[in-house]
């Protein structure tokens, strides 16, 4: 036999064993691919800028996660388009649970209303392992502004019509989305100014360069209590225990109105189950944690858990319910 045969033989059989090898790998018992995970640092994406919401909420989730995972969570903040550029990119991400997704009601219940199109898919592209936190959206104003209640403000809003300015963290995000709301059942005309996050849509506030906003408490409530910003009411439907003396906005003068923001983690689809497993224990256990929670009450958050497919149908019936609202207020992007 030649040399070149024997050679070619002896590639040949190299190749059957390597692929008897990744035939024998793709047969491991559930389990054997979280055995060494993780390996290394584990990212969460964050789809708004430091300093609001999302990002409290992640940071609070990383430095958990850090202790229960045995490696570094990062955040990783990648703000614009009301979240669609961080969700695009965690869609994107390789589907080995080194990459987690801070998404809310915006990312996964309300812009594939009020947007044409999506560079990501909210139900094909991602897997849903649990809500974090429930917040209610907090209607402030700069105190400069010459409305004190609901009832002025829109009394105002309607002398002043398309002058009375409302900042969000982005088109789509559940403040942008409340103020929507508030805006077709008051029959004002709002101006809606979007920012790449929360942190700079409350600089402007601060500066009253902006009117008012409806924020995400934990990113307004220091403020609040600083007497830097005018409370003017709650969204939900019951009052907050941190403001118990602000009104909701349907006591105020709004009969029915009731908006919650809502805020979860996910990985990319195709992440290996097992992996999700390990990463829905450690999440959960972090928020079962009494630190933890009492760290998401102070903000004015309230701690949420889900089994994964009760996230699933929770984001489902969300985004029929904000579906609605979108196309009632015709808002649209």
């Amino acid at each position: 036999m030649s040399t070149t045969l024997r050679t070619a033989s002896g590639l040949a059989r190299r190749t059957v064993l390597a692929s008897l090898a990744v035939a024998a790998a793709g047969a491991l018992p559930l389990g054997a691919a979280a055995q060494n995970y993780p390996a290394k640092p584990v990212t969460i994406i964050v789809p708004f800028s430091a300093g609001g919401t999302t990002d409290i909420l992640a940071r609070i989730m990383s430095q958990g996660l850090t202790s229960e995972l045995g490696q570094p969570v990062v955040v990783d903040n990648k703000p614009g388009a009301g979240g669609n550029i961080g969700a695009a990119l965690a869609a994107r991400s390789p589907a080995d649970g080194y990459t987690l997704f801070m998404g809310t009601v915006g990312t996964h219940a309300i812009n594939q209303s009020l947007y044409k199109k999506l560079p990501y898919d909210p139900v094909q592209d991602f897997v849903p392992l649990t809500r974090v936190a429930t917040v209610p959206n907090l209607l402030v104003s700069n105190p400069s502004q010459p409305f004190k209640t609901v009832k002025e403000l829109i009394a105002y809003a309607k002398a002043n019509p398309g002058k009375v300015t409302y900042g969000s963290p982005g088109a789509g995000a559940s403040p942008h989305v409340s103020g929507e709301l508030f805006r077709s059942m008051t029959g004002t005309d709002l101006l809606h100014v979007p920012y790449k996050g929360s942190a700079p849509a409350m600089t402007d506030l601060l500066g009253n360069q902006i009117a008012i906003m409806f924020d995400n408490l934990p990113s307004a409530i220091q403020h609040v209590r600083s007497g830097k910003l005018r409370p003017i009411a709650i969204t939900t439907a019951k009052r907050s225990p941190e403001l118990p003396e602000v009104p909701t906005i349907a006591e105020a003068g709004v009969p029915g109105y009731e908006a919650t923001s809502w805020f979860g983690l996910w990985v990319p689809a195709k992440t290996p189950t097992d992996v999700q497993a390990k990463l829905y224990a450690a999440i959960v256990k972090v928020l079962k944690d009494p630190a933890v929670a009492k760290k998401i009450t102070d903000q004015g958050g309230e701690v949420a858990i889900d089994t994964q497919a009760g996230f699933a149908a929770y984001i489902k019936a969300e985004a029929t319910k904000w579906g609605k609202v979108v196309k009632d207020s015709g808002a649209s992007l």
